[in-house]
């Protein structure tokens, strides 16, 4: 890099030549800064005053009528209504022994005061939900610009897998993802320069936003993810656009004013992939124009378009928590309907009948605007197929399929000091002065086993063989290694469901549907080395 050059304008000047010498009109320095990075790591979370140039006018804050609901976090005296902070919620969870529990109450407070029952019923899929919480430290310690900070210099996040640089301006977005790692000095050079930072997957770095997310998941039963975005006052990072998924935007620091539109279409509602950008002439007027403040909360259904820019007197730090990508009916009947087809035809001689001789000359788009009884015939066929084709839909087996996709996009849970003591992680068996030590710690059938969280198992089967999927070695890294499973014996496989439909018990070892106890404690040490399940006290040495 020439000396005389920041990062931002280096970058800039490779991707002009890359381009023909194209203007690239993205956002650049037009005066010094009035406040370094490092002021802003050190406020981390307070008011901060305007410090960039202001790339168009403020928008108004005020509300506009629309299918939405608000619902504010009222203050009654000194003591706030509406939940403990992050901390102390997950201090009290950790004496949560069911996990389904726990992810409900977790789950509750991300919301409160809006009743989970109530928002699943009234906005889910539905339509947007706005909370104002007048708490800014209601989310304090989830993520921060201090975070942020840390995790550049300590870990190894590299450019476009774990970070993008984007800017938005008259009215195009650019995106200014370098290759290589993202260090801090060019990182924040970025930033200075008034571009938007994404972090793609905070999860990965950041053990407070993995334990969220791996407790969320058991609420959705579908893969919990999270972005974090960095957005410099006066700036904005992103086009209009919609997302695929069930955004759960939770403002950190600073402010940040969203605008909200419907769907275009009603084709455009509950989408299965993401949108392109939109101009702000596609989008129409918003239903919704909004600033959220720090503790504040805004939900939108997939389909939802939404834009989001810095105020000029603060920047912005929100984490969007994501889930329900894929995990429509039609998806499952994507699973379905092969699988029912090809059974059908194996059972079913009339799956097996030979279309007519004739069905070109009357079938087809070219014949379509044809008034023939042929064609009537011929599809009513058809219809009388696809309504038996419905008897051989084997519903559980891609229920299952769709189950094994989620057990591999799940986050490992994060485990509690009692859960790790109980399990394979905490085993008291290690290498110390040139030999193993305790390794005569066995389970026996006494033990008091459980799954170590109700939704880290699945058995299924293929027809072939039953296995049982599990998430306790999966990677924070999304789909870093292949799914984990293991054989079960055939008959072993109602201890297996025995276990599944008695958590959050413990049961003894005994008490496992096996023949003999040597079979029982077999099973029982097969899963506990793989850590999918624990014991009530944990193991200890003769």
């Amino acid at each position: 890099m020439e000396s005389s050059m920041s990062a931002f304008a280096y970058y800039q000047s490779v991707k002009q030549k890359a381009a023909l010498m194209q203007v690239c009109p993205s956002v650049k320095r037009t005066r010094k800064r009035k406040e370094t990075v490092l002021a802003l790591l050190e406020k981390n979370g307070k008011k901060i005053k305007s410090k960039h140039t202001a790339r168009r006018r403020a928008n108004k804050e005020e509300n506009q009528e629309g299918p939405v609901t608000e619902e504010p976090c009222l203050s009654n005296g000194t003591e706030r209504v509406g939940g403990e902070t992050l901390h102390v919620l997950l201090t009290d969870l950790v004496k949560v022994s069911n996990s389904r529990d726990r992810a409900s109450k977790l789950f509750q407070w991300l919301l409160c005061p809006v009743l989970s029952k109530t928002f699943f019923r009234a906005h889910w899929e539905k339509k947007p939900l706005l909370i104002r919480r007048q708490n800014p430290d209601y989310y304090k310690g989830l993520f921060s610009t201090a975070e942020f900070d840390r995790i550049l210099r300590n870990d190894d996040v590299q450019y476009g897998v774990n970070l993008d640089v984007t800017s938005y301006a008259n009215g195009r977005r650019e995106t200014h993802t370098p290759p290589g790692r993202a260090l801090p000095y060019t990182v924040w050079d970025f930033y200075e320069s008034g571009c938007s930072l994404r972090m793609l997957n905070p999860q990965a770095f950041s053990s407070t936003v993995w334990n969220v997310l791996s407790i969320l998941q058991e609420i959705f039963s579908s893969m919990a993810g999270a972005n974090v975005y960095l957005t410099p006052a006066g700036t904005q990072g992103f086009a209009p656009h919609y997302d695929d998924i069930e955004a759960f935007i939770v403002q950190l620091e600073g402010k940040k004013h969203w605008r909200v539109y419907n769907p275009l279409s009603e084709d455009e509602k509950l989408p299965l992939v993401p949108s392109p950008n939109f101009s702000q002439a596609d989008i129409g007027k918003p239903i919704m124009d909004v600033v959220l403040e720090a503790g504040d909360l805004l939900y939108l259904p997939r389909g939802i378009i939404h834009q989001g820019n810095c105020l000029p007197d603060a920047h912005s730090l929100h984490i969007t928590i994501s889930s329900f990508q894929r995990n429509s009916w039609g998806d499952l009947l994507l699973k379905v309907m092969p699988a029912a087809l090809e059974t059908a035809m194996e059972e079913d001689v009339e799956f097996r009948k030979g279309l007519p001789i004739d069905y070109l000359t009357f079938m087809g788009v070219q014949n379509s605007d044809k008034e023939d009884p042929r064609r009537d015939k011929f599809l009513s066929h058809i219809q009388g197929l696809m309504k038996k084709l419905v008897s051989y839909a084997p519903v559980d087996a891609a229920v299952d399929q769709k189950a094994k996709e989620f057990l591999h996009d799940c986050l490992p849970p994060l485990l509690t000091p009692e859960e790790k003591a109980s399990s394979v992680w905490g085993a008291p068996v290690r290498w110390d002065d040139g030999e193993t030590v305790d390794m005569a710690v066995h389970i026996k059938t006494q033990t008091k086993i459980r799954l170590l969280r109700g939704g880290a198992a699945r058995l299924c089967s293929d027809g072939e063989a039953v296995c049982l999927f599990y998430t306790t070695e999966n990677s924070r890294v999304y789909h870093k290694d292949e799914p984990k499973s293991i054989e079960i014996k055939v008959e072993h496989t109602d201890a297996v469901e025995f276990l599944i439909h008695t958590y959050p018990e413990f049961v003894p070892v005994c008490s496992l549907p096996c023949e003999t106890a040597e079979d029982k404690v077999s099973l029982a040490e097969l899963l506990f080395e793989k850590g999918v399940i624990h014991t009530s006290e944990p193991l200890m040495s003769k």
